[in-house]
């Protein structure tokens, strides 16, 4: 029975977020991000405009409601300078956004020429022209493209909001709110930008998963159909072949050969099917009793040598694919009288050795057909068993055997069982 977790939300939390590393990196992209990430980030954003940018200049309504009414001294250059404020504003957005602009000086200088406008407004007319520290600090949240770039622009500004507040003597807590807001406002944009990408980019990544288990579904499809059918088939082929040798002088054994390929047909019928639907889980034991069937119809002595505990059921099975193309491989191309199969187990390993004494690379080479055996013998089939095994941790060899012939070589961890 599993243990049931103990401890605080907090500190349960808090381990979810380390044994996470996506969520761990999720948390800290904001603090990581450089200059050519935040390109990357804003890359499939666009700059807000029309009704969009109808809320963000709702700060501006405050001091034209004071020019208006008339409050202010200089009505007229106070309303030019809101004026040139709202130019300034959403062209610095813009090109915040711009994919042409936004990589060059362009941002910077238009936010420079924002900031030093407010601070001649605030310094001259104080007030609600105060209020528009927090554009030029959502505007920073947009030009920055580091959190060092981030933190030189809104520092300095929020201490401009605070002392130019203090010189009007708007009380402590006003001072303190106005230069907090400043600054906070900035932030809460460059992270909203933050999560624009994050989203963006798990949008991409779903989309990339999808098509790498699209392209992992026809490899797996592509390995099974391959084993399957090469193995069958070659059965299908030699029994047929002891059958059409047996009909002249012996009908009763012939029939049986017969019925065996009827037997093998059927069984391949449904491991197709077991294939298609991904449920195909081979079995060593099984697996065995076939290659005894096939080597025997092919008159191939087999030596079966087996130590060791019980294996668990997916370590049986990836040892059954090796089993099942090694023993194919030795029937369809060795021209073999023997065939030795070992299994053994050993500090956690076990070890799947199929060797044969038929007509290795190095014989074959006087007859001018190495290449021809080199491509047989180690083709699709054990490519495939290579990645196989390579997946479960496990590593698969082939090659001439020193003794002579062709060997075949498996190695996997022991998995626990279950």
């Amino acid at each position: 029975m599993d243990a049931v977790p103990t401890g605080t939300g907090t500190d349960m939390a808090k381990k979810a977020t380390k044994d996470d590393p996506a969520e761990e990196q999720c948390r800290r992209a904001w603090w990581k991000r450089g200059p050519n990430e935040f390109e990357q980030e804003i890359e499939n954003l666009k700059a807000p405009d029309g009704g969009a940018l109808i809320p963000w200049m709702l700060m501006v309504l405050g001091p034209a409601t004071d020019v208006i009414k008339g409050e202010v001294p200089m009505p007229w250059l106070a309303a030019s300078g809101l004026a040139a404020f709202c130019g300034l504003y959403v062209s610095t957005i813009k090109a915040a956004f711009s994919p042409r602009w936004r990589t060059g000086r362009l941002p910077y200088e238009l936010l420079g020429a924002l900031a030093a406008l407010v601070l001649s407004l605030s310094i001259g007319y104080g007030g609600n022209f105060m209020l528009l520290f927090v554009l030029v600090s959502l505007c920073a949240g947009c030009v920055s493209r580091s959190r060092r770039a981030l933190g030189l622009m809104l520092i300095p500004l929020s201490a401009a909001a605070g002392i130019v507040s203090g010189l009007h003597h708007e009380g402590f807590w006003s001072t303190a709110s106005l230069s907090y807001g400043t600054f906070l406002s900035g932030l809460v944009v460059s992270v909203i930008i933050t999560l624009f990408h994050a989203v963006d980019q798990l949008k991409s990544t779903r989309q990339e998963l999808a098509r790498n288990a699209v392209a992992e579904e026809r490899l797996r499809f592509s390995r099974d159909l391959h084993d399957l059918l090469g193995h069958t088939l070659s059965v299908v082929v030699v029994k047929a072949e002891a059958a059409r040798r047996l009909a002249p002088r012996n009908l009763e054994a012939a029939l049986t050969q017969v019925g065996d390929i009827e037997s093998v047909g059927r069984q391949a019928l449904t491991e197709i099917r077991e294939a298609v639907t991904g449920y195909r889980e081979g079995s060593l034991s099984t697996e065995l009793d076939r290659a005894r069937s096939a080597l025997a119809a092919s008159d191939i002595e087999v030596v079966l040598q087996e130590s060791g505990p019980p294996l668990p059921p997916q370590t049986e099975a990836l040892l059954g694919w090796v089993v099942r193309e090694g023993v194919t491989n030795v029937v369809r191309h060795s021209g073999a009288t023997l065939t030795r199969i070992e299994l053994r187990c050993a500090e956690g390993l076990v070890h799947l050795t199929i060797t044969d004494n038929g007509q290795g690379p190095a014989a074959s080479a006087a007859s001018g057909t190495t290449a021809t055996l080199q491509s047989t013998r180690t083709g699709t089939g054990l490519r495939g068993l290579t990645e196989r095994l390579a997946a479960a941790g496990g590593s698969l060899t082939s090659g001439p055997s020193p003794a002579g012939g062709f060997r075949v070589a498996a190695v996997l961890p022991v998995g626990e069982d279950g």
